[in-house]
């Protein structure tokens, strides 16, 4: 729903005091958001995204693992009816991305949730949203790089005849010793980021074009090998079953977010981000349930789970041929690669945004002149993600990644509710319909799909808000740069192309 909305009405309030438990709730207001968009130490971020390529951000951080890898780990969990479980985590990320289109649009800058929550529910919480994040995105291009290794194994093995060995091809507890091809996807998505977005942008684009092609080729072929019979026991392990793969399938889903993360990169970051988050959102739903469909009719779900490398493993069931499998590993090498990219690129502006606030190091807005880029940020992100995913296995980082994206989830089905209440006259380009009624069916459905998570997800992920507030009353309560309104960064020029477009909500000075 396209609504420009009346002139927003600034904020006149004083911040809250820089210490107490007022400095908890201090609010950013989302004029000081837009104005220092895309400013960072010593540089800026350079505007240089249209709608087609932040829709194709969003497809490309969002199909591959869930379809390709993650499938083989849900099958088990609910059987045939592993297709009800992509569209109840679709139906979930549905109401949360009619949040994420209105805030997006509203608020166009590169925190995403975290930056919601910052104008909206104050800082501690935005600390918190934000940690979920740097869980979410960095355990997330870890669990991906993960999958890749397997169809690179497959690719190789189609090809040369020749296999990377187990020791160095899984992490330990799956086999292995150390899961090198994980680390030499994350490397080569660094390298490719570090060029530019707009350079990064192409690549990415070029990659969801295969992936796709990849996925209709495989439903094409594995029509030919579809046995209705694989559907007579619907729902062997009955809803529990189906909730806990939903809750697992929820990672494949969080690529529109990484759309959101863009937002200082794109020409017009208000008219765009709506359109791409809901766009790319119903075309992979209706990809992964085609696809996850089609996978149950030609093989019996009881033999999922043989190897992460499903899709084609039936490839090759159905044809016969091992060339149409290798074609498929091809293809999925492609898409996974691509999902770690933009996955990637997403973390690093989390951080971008965190650190412009103070509430990380500043090494992590420190952009590069020539590039425009945050350097130093992508490398330390890209190790750190590397060395996680050549020593933990698929399993327990999708569990985790899930957690942390429904937690940011629900908080910004919350953070829509809010700044309506508290901002109802500020300019929308797109405005959830029947609010509060959807906002709350996402906030419930994420809480409930939290709820079918296993217990060491939940240690797992409670031993990490712990280390995380930790941080953040050890460094960032007392950096943070609103506890010293007058803090600001160099602003950029007037012609620099980082400046905010015209489409951004217009800014005034602090009062």
């Amino acid at each position: 729903m396209l609504d420009q909305g009346a002139p927003p009405q600034h904020e006149n309030r004083p911040p809250p005091a820089s210490g107490g438990v007022g400095a908890l709730m201090r609010r950013k207001p989302v004029e000081r958001l837009v104005a220092e968009g895309g400013q960072g130490e010593g540089g800026s971020l350079r505007r240089s995204l249209g709608l087609w390529q932040l829709t194709m951000i969003s497809i490309g951080a969002t199909l591959g693992t869930g379809i390709f890898v993650v499938l083989g780990e849900a099958v088990p969990k609910a059987g045939p009816a592993v297709t009800l479980s992509f569209v109840i985590a679709g139906l979930t990320a549905l109401f949360s991305a009619l949040s994420y289109a209105e805030l997006a649009g509203t608020i166009p800058v590169s925190g995403s949730s975290y930056s919601y929550a910052y104008a909206t529910m104050g800082e501690l919480i935005a600390w918190i949203c934000g940690w979920c994040l740097v869980l979410e995105y960095g355990v997330s291009v870890s669990a991906v790089a993960v999958g890749w290794g397997e169809y690179l194994n497959e690719l190789l093995d189609g090809t040369i005849g020749v296999t990377i060995p187990a020791a160095l091809s899984a992490p330990p507890g799956d086999g292995g010793i150390f899961n090198l091809p994980a680390l030499i996807v994350v490397m080569l998505a660094m390298a490719f980021l570090l060029g530019g977005a707009r350079e990064s942008a192409r690549a990415n684009t070029i990659m969801v074009v295969v992936k796709i092609a990849a996925l209709l080729l495989f439903c094409l072929i594995g029509l030919q090998g579809f046995r209705s019979g694989n559907y007579e026991n619907f729902m062997p392990l009955g809803m529990a079953g189906v909730s806990a793969a939903g809750a697992t399938l929820f990672f494949s889903y969080i690529g529109f977010d990484a759309a959101s993360t863009a937002g200082e990169e794109a020409k017009n970051a208000q008219r765009d981000l709506p359109r791409a988050i809901m766009l790319s959102l119903v075309i992979v739903t209706a990809l992964y349930v085609l696809v996850a469909a089609v996978a149950i009719g030609a093989r019996p779900w009881e033999r999922f789970g043989e190897s992460e490398a499903a899709l084609a493993g039936i490839m090759k069931d159905v044809t016969g041929d091992a060339f149409w499998g290798t074609l498929l590993a091809a293809g999925a090498v492609i898409a996974i690669a691509s999902v770690v990219l933009t996955v990637l690129y997403g973390q690093t502006r989390i951080l971008f945004a965190m650190s412009r606030d103070g509430l990380v190091p500043k090494v992590f807005s420190r952009v590069h002149p020539k590039t425009g880029t945050p350097r130093v940020n992508t490398v330390i992100v890209s190790l750190f993600c590397g060395v996680l995913a050549a020593a933990i296995p698929l399993g327990q980082l999708a569990d985790a990644t899930s957690i942390g994206t429904l937690f940011a989830f629900a908080l910004v089905n919350v953070a829509v509710v809010v700044l309506r209440r508290t901002r109802p006259d500020m300019p929308r380009t797109f405005r959830v319909p029947l609010s509060p009624v959807l906002p709350a069916l996402g906030f419930a459905f994420c809480v409930w799909m939290m709820g079918s998570l296993d217990s060491i997800t939940w240690v797992v992920f409670g031993v990490w808000m712990a280390v995380g507030l930790v941080f953040y009353f050890s460094y960032g309560y007392r950096r943070s740069r609103l506890a010293a309104p007058s803090t600001s960064l160099t602003p950029s020029s007037p012609s620099s192309p980082s400046s905010p477009s015209s489409s951004s909500a217009p800014s005034t000075p602090e009062k």
